[in-house]
């Protein structure tokens, strides 16, 4: 892939001059090739960078006091993974490859420069991360107050909508790298249960699943069940500022 993996996510949500093009590059200028399973940063180590990923996933978690763990998002090619922490010196989350993955670090302190040089890219940047915390504010409110079918459902449509954004001829499939004990982690219930749930998605028709491939059969009723915004659907831009 060549140019900004990180400016085209953001195109698909307004043009971008050339200026705002190459100081995107300038983020992505070192890549480091993650294997599956490593760990890219440990909760509590400085948070001195953060991470564009060109290719493959990420996911972040927190470890609870009673060693289970909490998966907190998966983050797909053209995410900015680590802003979280930005606001921190240590990390406030573990990050670790669920495929192979291709990430571009680059220091926190480089966003100072969008900040000065480039407003109208730190004011998009902030409406997207604003899009990616009430997203998970929605999985919050579906993790306490919603049935484990309604979970699944939830988990599996959210990430069909944003591989789309990046593949917009996705279709309807997607192959799903995950256990069903760390789908577990993020949906809060055991692999048991996330294996029962996804038995009644495939019978009730709603999803298919074969050699780890989902293809999502009826998306319309899926998102009714799992209650599921499409919060990266309409980001209002009319407030920016004009691009320098």
């Amino acid at each position: 892939m060549s140019g900004s993996c990180f400016a085209e996510r953001f195109e698909h949500i307004l043009p971008l001059t050339d200026r705002e093009h190459r100081a995107l590059e300038h983020l992505e200028e070192t890549q480091r090739t993650v294997r599956r399973g490593a760990v890219v940063r440990r909760e509590r180590d400085p948070a001195s960078e953060l991470y564009v990923i060109r290719k493959g996933w990420l996911m972040s978690y927190v470890l609870l006091d009673d060693g289970s763990r909490q998966i907190l998002r998966l983050h797909f090619p053209g995410d900015l993974v680590g802003a979280s922490s930005a606001a921190f010196g240590e990390a406030a989350d573990s990050l670790v490859a669920v495929t192979d993955v291709v990430i571009c670090p680059f220091e926190k302190s480089a966003l100072r420069a969008l900040f000065t040089d480039h407003p109208r890219l730190a004011a998009l940047l902030f409406a997207l991360t604003q899009a990616e915390r009430v997203a998970l504010t929605d999985r919050l409110a579906s993790l306490g107050r919603t049935s484990a079918k309604a979970r699944v459902a939830a988990f599996l449509i959210d990430i069909l909508t944003r591989l789309r954004i990046m593949k917009v001829d996705l279709g309807d499939s997607f192959l799903l790298p995950l256990t069903q004990e760390e789908i577990g982690d993020a949906t809060g219930l055991t692999a048991v249960h996330v294996n029962r749930m996804m038995r009644a998605l495939v019978e009730e028709g709603l999803i298919a699943r074969e050699n780890g491939n989902i293809r999502i059969l009826n998306e319309e009723w899926l998102v009714r069940i799992g209650n599921y915004i499409n919060r990266y659907a309409e980001i209002d831009t009319a407030w920016l500022p004009p691009a320098n």
